[in-house]
């Protein structure tokens, strides 16, 4: 069993160069900002490209919103090899290249099924991009600073869905208020408005690709594969001589000469690995589970079902993307003050209380402003916890040797979890009805919560070297 354990700060303190590192940690985090751009864009545009390619059925519309993940699990599950073969910098650059082709693509398709390839080759972006931003800000952050550089991450994110989102309003604001869906299919906003939508990615992603050829490889990963000195200048460019003397010395002792050859992924089933790998699994599934999702996804869905049209849903979907935004904030300057646990306790638990609320307004037909502030409020509360923590958390808690290939199990368990999701929710929806959903969450929760309680660390403070030897050695 995992402990409980206090945090006990790092001695290894950095010198920071504070303009260089945020530089850095922010190019890197570009990769959020793509990722949370393409994940939600198809929630705006999905009531325009439904019509226009006739999309009729559940299994239709789950498939056309959850197919992008396909391709999230391939690029989760090569991003722990290929990075730690080719470095994390050269991946994140395909990532990059791969955003800007398939948005183009996106926008161009003339069928359904043309739409569905091209979204899940962008999909392996959203899967390189989810594993390797944060892997990457954590292998060069100093620990002080580490869970909020991390959390800009999640910060980039956020901005992505709401940029996206204001983009999807502003290109359809002028629709007609209870425009047909006959009127919708045949006008520009059925028949080019979307396209705009999916096309408008290419412009970040370019910006992204640029970006990356100005940073450098990630310093644990050259020390991992004795390239001691370019790791030493990269950490002395950082935190300054003194510490990267230290931190490549640190990094030293938790390797050997033996552990820079390829990972295998059985070597994650190793007893001493497989704590931590269960731990760092079940926070990227809770992530998913808790249905958070499912708001940014099918936010038409629970905004009709709550009494709104299709033009005050696109307004709200904004809202909801500032919310998140506000909340995002909360994070990043709590979480190496509060700590890692606390924020996501409260988020756990927040949900539970939140969803129980909403479940009860959709069973007694309360609609409007009720549902609308009860949705806000559990957006602003999963901003602030379970959103950029479970990323730093996932981060830091696998040991160096590992880190690639652990990072790609546990982000590629979440994006499965992820398709379980937003695949079933319209069939749950169906089923169960709004009411019956939300509480199903509640209870998920429920579970995550007791489970965070009893299983997850402070890591706040600590060096991941010094991470590693209290959960794993």
């Amino acid at each position: 069993m995992i402990t409980n354990t206090t945090s006990t700060p790092t001695h290894l303190k950095a010198d920071c160069n504070y303009g260089y590192v945020w530089l850095i940690s922010s190019v890197a985090a570009m990769g959020g900002l793509l990722f949370g751009w393409d994940w939600v864009v198809i929630g705006g545009a999905k009531p325009f490209f439904q019509r226009y390619f006739d999309l009729t059925t559940e299994a239709q519309i789950g498939w056309a919103n959850s197919c992008a993940l396909i391709g999230c699990l391939v690029g989760s599950l090569v991003a722990g090899t290929l990075s730690d073969r080719f470095g994390r910098k050269r991946l994140l650059i395909l990532a990059a290249l791969i955003f800007a082709v398939t948005s183009v693509g996106n926008a161009l398709a003339h069928n359904f099924t043309v739409f569905i390839v091209w979204r899940m080759v962008g999909g392996v972006a959203i899967g390189l991009a989810s594993s390797l931003s944060p892997m990457y800000i954590a292998e060069v952050a100093p620990a002080q600073m580490r869970g909020k550089l991390v959390s800009l991450n999640q910060l980039t994110i956020v901005v992505g869905i709401l940029l996206a989102q204001v983009i999807n309003w502003y290109l359809v604001r002028k629709l007609p208020p209870g425009a047909t869906d006959e009127f919708i299919k045949n006008s520009w906003f059925g028949q080019q408005g979307w396209r705009w939508m999916f096309g408008l990615t290419a412009a970040p992603s370019l910006v992204f690709l640029l970006g990356m050829f100005l940073v450098p490889e990630s310093p644990r990963w050259l020390a991992k594969f004795g390239r001691t000195e370019q790791a030493r200048r990269i950490l002395g460019r950082i935190g300054g001589e003194s510490y990267a003397n230290a931190a490549v010395a640190e990094i030293q002792s938790t390797i050997s000469s033996e552990e820079t050859q390829r990972v295998r992924f059985k070597d994650l089933l190793d007893p001493r690995m497989r704590k931590v790998m269960v731990l760092g699994v079940v926070l990227a599934v809770f992530q998913q589970w808790c249905g958070i999702n499912v708001i940014f996804n099918y936010a038409e869905e629970i905004f009709r079902a709550a009494g709104y049209d299709i033009s005050s849903v696109l307004k709200n979907i904004a809202w909801t993307g500032s919310v998140n935004l506000v909340f995002t904030f909360v994070a990043l300057f709590t979480v190496d003050r509060l700590g890692r646990r606390p924020l996501m306790l409260f988020g756990a638990g927040g949900l539970v209380l939140i969803y129980l609320a909403m479940g009860l307004c959709y069973a007694n037909g309360v609609k409007g402003l009720p549902v609308l502030l009860l949705v806000l409020a559990s957006i602003g509360c999963y901003a602030m916890s379970l959103a950029p923590v479970t990323w730093v958390v996932i981060s830091e808690i696998f040991p160096n040797r590992i880190r690639g290939a652990a990072m790609s199990v546990a982000v590629t368990a979440l994006w499965i979890a992820c398709f379980l999701l937003t695949y079933t929710f319209p069939i749950l929806n169906a089923r169960l009805g709004s009411a019956g959903t939300f509480w199903l969450y509640a209870a998920i929760c429920g579970a995550g919560l007791l489970f965070i309680g009893w299983k997850l660390p402070e890591t706040k403070g600590k060096t991941l070297e010094q991470i590693e030897k209290e959960l794993v050695d």
